[in-house]
């Protein structure tokens, strides 16, 4: 089942901090040896999404460093790789050789199975990343073909790298939504991601398993919907142009999932103003303005629809957030 944790250190006395955060990370995650200039008052938070043999953590703290040792591999190895999205400061890390810096929009893996160093740091004094831990064994390569890979620097702001950096935080962002039933579906989702980055940066994407290159397509397509849901010209003919696929595939695509393609084009558009509906930010905007931003072209019928899937009307709605 999918399990939320959350822990900041700021809810304990200054000097209970750093040990706390390292017993925790090493009962959470892994075993590592710890050492930072700020331990006598680490500000440090971590939320953990544990999805089973997948968990993802938002991770918040200041610079530090890590060391796995053979020592600590000998007495506990899950057998797992570790994927660090970096969001905010720097990280360095060493392991099989190569020495790796990595920034804000880089994606870096690592195998907890072989000693490593690493160094985190930010400007100002906070680094923040969002850390997949999952399972060697539910990639569909064998080990030594991703040797190469660890402690790598892989782009996060194109191509696949995009695709699994923006599924990595909406799954981080939506993590108190979840249901026990969604935790094993979102795991598989989001290894085969990051199973067709590693096959594209080795060149041998055609070794994935024809499962895993359906989930891919459809998360590309799914992010694509995302991305375009402010055209009002958005429709499945230009859903399935822009993957090169006809549209009884994708149809079919959407069908095996439970839902139709326009079916999942209005439930996005009407989460997205509802949202914006409940934000008091928003509040001098009128609802016309919020329908239209994000693809709907006529105020009666985004009312009807909007009524439909939530009960009120958007203006009854706002009302209610306030």
């Amino acid at each position: 089942m999918a399990i939320l944790r959350e822990f900041r250190t700021e809810d304990l006395p200054a000097a209970e901090r750093f040990g706390s955060w390292h017993d925790m990370t090493t009962s959470a995650l892994i075993p590592t040896k710890l050492r930072s200039e700020h331990e006598a008052d680490f500000r440090a938070g971590l939320q953990l999404l544990d999805l089973g043999e997948v968990q993802v953590s938002v991770l918040r703290y200041p610079p530090l460093e890590t060391h796995r040792t053979p020592r600590l591999i000998r007495q506990s190895d899950p057998e797992s790789y570790q994927l660090f999205l970096n969001l905010r400061g720097g990280h360095r890390i060493v392991q099989d050789g190569r020495d790796t810096a990595s920034g804000p929009g880089d994606l870096m893996l690592y195998s907890t199975s072989r000693p490593w160093k690493g160094w985190a740091g930010g400007d100002p004094d906070t680094v923040e990343g969002v850390m997949m831990q999952f399972s060697r064994a539910m990639l569909p390569m064998p080990a030594r073909q991703m040797d190469p890979l660890t402690a790598e620097r892989l782009s996060a702001s194109d191509g696949i790298g995009a695709l699994v950096s923006g599924y990595l935080t909406q799954l981080a962002a939506g993590a108190a939504g979840y249901r026990a039933a969604d935790a094993a579906r979102l795991a598989v989702i989001g290894v085969d991601l990051v199973a067709a980055l590693l096959a594209h940066r080795l060149d041998n994407g055609t070794r994935l398993p024809p499962d895993s290159h359906l989930r891919v397509l459809q998360a590309r397509i799914c992010a694509f919907i995302e991305r375009q849901l402010g055209d009002p010209g958005l429709s499945p003919a230009v859903v399935a142009a822009a993957h090169q696929i006809s549209l009884r595939y994708l149809q079919r695509l959407f069908h095996d999932q439970g839902m139709t393609v326009s079916g999942r084009i209005r439930e996005r558009r009407l989460e997205r103003c509802r949202r914006d509906l409940a934000n008091p930010q928003l509040g001098s905007r009128p609802v016309h303005a919020i329908a239209t931003r994000w693809g709907f072209t006529s105020a009666a019928h985004f009312s009807r629809v909007f009524r439909a899937a939530y009960g009120m009307s958007p203006g009854d709605y706002r009302q209610l957030m306030r």
